[in-house]
């Protein structure tokens, strides 16, 4: 099967999708699978929402995704004299005519069917009238036969097709020269060798009439594949407003592409009961025959999960590089890409759905200053830095400063907050640990105080505790 080919042909009129991406990936890994090639074509005939800026983002978007193409990007734009000519060959074949008709007489006549009771399709005046070139305004209607299916065994869906006389004929260039979506795709389909059109199953219904243009054109018909739409959580449509649907909204959010690309292949396909794929493990096992009827739903909970298990194995260097985008919203800097950011990593590869996440729970790690004043802190202050908690902290205090730096290890602080909590009269470290955690870093919460302290290092920790003394015995007096 090393002679299959897929094809992603998105319009560059907006963002990347969502689902065109999914779309794209089933292409991807299809033909990555059986050794085949992956094109890559802009269809970027719809002139006025077309743009420069929507192309340079979607490709991006496949790149960032890690779906790299073997051929193009072909622009559909180039590729006009190709359909002029195809056009032209139908009409001189007879298989195709010029219609006369303007849209309000082909409204009114449609109306009339529909009041009467009829199914509206087009009632062929123009079929067998020759219009020749000079009859004015014009549009081109495929000539379709009168009867017969218009069918074809879907890799999804199975046998599939609709009768050619619940079509009828339709057009295929419309009367300012421009030919319509369903012959620009069938002609440069057919061109590039497109073995497989794989897409979504709202194009299940323009395949009966694009069929009759590869018969129309004498071309053997591709295999095709309709996979199943995506659904937000509530089993609704994706709506922009609603839902996340573009691909860049993802990236800013902090995803990681192989977890977006590991949910993604997950939505309308399966491989036994495996939830978690790496980019080789997609090209090794997805295959059509996975891909199920059902729509794909879109658990935002299931991607954060996916999403985890990634950062939770990602290299090191991946994470730093993908923090950069994150820091901004955090840090009033970015961090160096120092010991003290790894460890700092390291110890929320478990906590962290997303890189934002990450960078939050790095950024209370790595911050420079903590401001026990501030209206952030006030609620932790308030509840941990209480007057009973002030011995506890200057025993702890004046025990972490006879401490050197090569000292300042977990092992030592661990020794250093029993000795104290054995002081005074065995008192629990949480009684301890957590005041500390606050004066540190601002907040409750952090990972395990010892490596909390461990990343924040001696030079910061220590002065952090003086001032976290200074504010409790500010207590002790107003309380006194």
């Amino acid at each position: 099967m090393s002679n299959i080919r897929t094809r992603f042909a998105p319009s560059p009129t907006g963002f990347l999708h969502l689902g065109s991406a999914r779309t794209a990936l089933f292409n991807w890994a299809y033909a990555r699978h059986h050794g085949g090639t992956f094109v890559l074509r802009i269809e970027d005939t719809d002139r006025e929402r077309s743009t420069a800026e929507s192309e340079a983002g979607l490709i991006e978007g496949l790149q960032w995704l890690g779906l790299d193409w073997d051929e193009g990007p072909f622009r559909q734009s180039d590729r006009a004299d190709r359909h002029t000519a195809v056009i032209e060959q139908l009409l001189a074949e007879g298989k195709a005519y010029r219609c006369v008709c303007t849209r309000d007489e082909l409204e009114d006549r449609k109306q009339a069917v529909l009041e009467a009771g009829g199914k509206w399709t087009y009632d062929g005046r123009c079929r067998d009238a020759g219009h020749g070139p000079d009859c004015g305004e014009h549009t081109v209607r495929l000539r379709l036969p009168e009867e017969g299916m218009l069918g074809w065994d879907d890799l999804v869906f199975g046998p599939s097709g609709q009768d050619a006389s619940e079509i009828g004929d339709k057009i295929i260039r419309r009367s300012g020269g421009d030919p319509l979506f369903h012959l620009t795709v069938v002609v440069d389909d057919f061109d590039m060798g497109i073995t497989h059109v794989i897409r979504g199953a709202d194009h299940h219904p323009n395949t009966p009439f694009q069929i009759a243009i590869y018969e129309a054109m004498g071309a053997p018909l591709p295999h095709f594949a309709h996979v199943p739409l995506i659904v937000g959580p509530s089993g609704k449509k994706l709506s922009k407003r609603r839902d996340p649907v573009s691909i860049e909204a993802f990236r800013e959010q902090g995803y990681l592409p192989e977890g977006l690309r590991n949910w993604l292949v997950r939505l309308g396909w399966s491989h036994g009961d495996d939830e978690l794929f790496s980019r080789e493990e997609i090209i090794e096992k997805f295959d059509l025959d996975g891909v199920g009827r059902a729509s794909g739903q879109a658990d935002p909970d299931k991607l954060a999960w996916v999403n985890q298990q990634h950062i939770k194995d990602a290299p090191l260097d991946t994470l730093m590089a993908g923090l950069e985008a994150q820091w901004p919203k955090h840090l009033d800097k970015a961090p160096e890409h120092d010991e003290r950011l790894a460890l700092a990593i390291d110890l929320n590869r478990e906590r962290a759905k997303t890189l934002d996440e990450m960078a939050s729970l790095c950024a209370v790690l790595l911050r420079d200053e903590v401001d026990l004043r501030s209206e952030a802190s006030a609620k932790a202050v308030k509840k941990h830095l209480k007057v009973a908690a002030l011995p506890l902290v200057e025993s702890l205090y004046a025990a972490l400063s006879k401490l050197d730096v090569e000292e300042w290890s977990e092992s030592q602080l661990e020794s250093v907050f029993e000795a104290v909590a054995a002081h005074h009269d065995n008192v629990k470290l949480g009684k301890i640990a957590q005041p500390v955690r606050v004066a540190v870093t601002g907040g409750p919460i952090s990972p395990g105080i010892y490596e909390t302290m461990i990343v924040i290092g001696r030079s910061r920790c220590l002065p952090r505790l003086e001032r976290a003394i200074e504010v409790m015995r500010e207590r002790a007096e107003q309380a006194g």
